[in-house]
């Protein structure tokens, strides 16, 4: 029997759990993998309304606590747990009385920004084992990319078992922590930057007349097209070459995007992306 409690169930605590529900259910991995599955799941918040959806989402498949003494009482009866409060509500929620003796031994899924495996080591025993994780917003339609870095005390089961567990909400990445930075900017950020290339096709496609729904479309599937062929293994340049035929219009498009210097300011701005989030475990 092994319980998995999230501490602090928000909008990605719900995708997770979901996630997991799902991936039970299709018992893809789990005849390949040696994966402990959960079979008890709990959720901590902060707040009566927050129970109440959780309770009408998962149906009673999920307890759920409010108060810290509930939080530590869920703690202590899981094997792994997925720390996603807000980062400066760690210390508040580790700190609780009698917290760190319930996570003695267990394995912390951490997502949360800015919190190094460092710092989270200095709130809990030296027997707790931390896996440090950046997913992104898509992780609401199961189709996130996730980063793991793993402490060094992490075990190889350790990381199957957060493979399996974010791998029900899209796709999976090990790297190690020194370049978490630059996957929260890649990853992280980067729904926002493709949102925006995609508002300013979508101009593009109005200014020529294409009603605006119909733009926004056509630009979206679009990009999830182009992905598509990447994460299949086409390469970038072969598909922009393979489109761009001479005195064509892509080759013409192409230009004008290059004299808005577009590749050097998307590259900018993941740097930029980087730079910052370097420094939001010190806010």
């Amino acid at each position: 029997m092994t319980g998995f409690c999230v501490l602090g169930c928000g909008t990605m605590g719900k995708a997770l759990l979901t996630g997991i529900f799902d991936s039970i259910k299709e018992q893809d991995e789990q005849a390949s993998k040696n994966i402990s599955v959960p079979d008890k799941f709990y959720a901590c918040v902060k707040f009566v309304q927050e129970a109440i959806e959780i309770e009408k989402l998962f149906a009673g498949d999920v307890g759920i606590s409010v108060t810290d003494e509930e939080n530590v009482q869920k703690a202590a009866a899981s094997d792994v747990l997925l720390l996603s409060c807000k980062p400066q509500g760690a210390e508040d929620v580790l700190g609780a009385p009698g917290m760190k003796e319930a996570l003695k031994g267990k394995l912390i899924l951490s997502i949360l920004a800015g919190k190094t495996i460092d710092s989270l080591k200095n709130l809990l025993d030296d027997s707790t084992r931390i896996i440090r994780i950046m997913p992104n917003t898509a992780s609401r339609i199961r189709e996130s990319m996730s980063v793991l870095c793993p402490a060094p005390n992490a075990t190889e089961a350790d990381v199957e078992f957060a493979e399996w567990a974010f791998n029900g909400i899209g796709r999976t990445m090990k790297l190690p922590e020194k370049l978490i930075d630059a996957s929260t900017a890649m990853c992280g950020s980067g729904p926002a930057f493709v949102a925006t290339m995609i508002e300013a096709m979508t101009d593009g496609g109005v200014m020529m007349g294409i009603p605006f729904a119909q733009a926004q479309e056509l630009a979206a599937q679009t990009m999830v097209g182009t992905g598509q062929m990447v994460l299949q293994g086409q390469h970038p340049a072969k598909i922009r070459n393979d489109v761009s035929t001479p005195a064509g219009c892509t080759i013409s498009g192409l230009l004008a995007l290059e004299d808005g210097k577009i590749r050097s300011t998307i590259a900018r701005g993941i740097e930029q992306a980087t730079k910052t989030a370097s420094g939001l475990g010190n806010n």
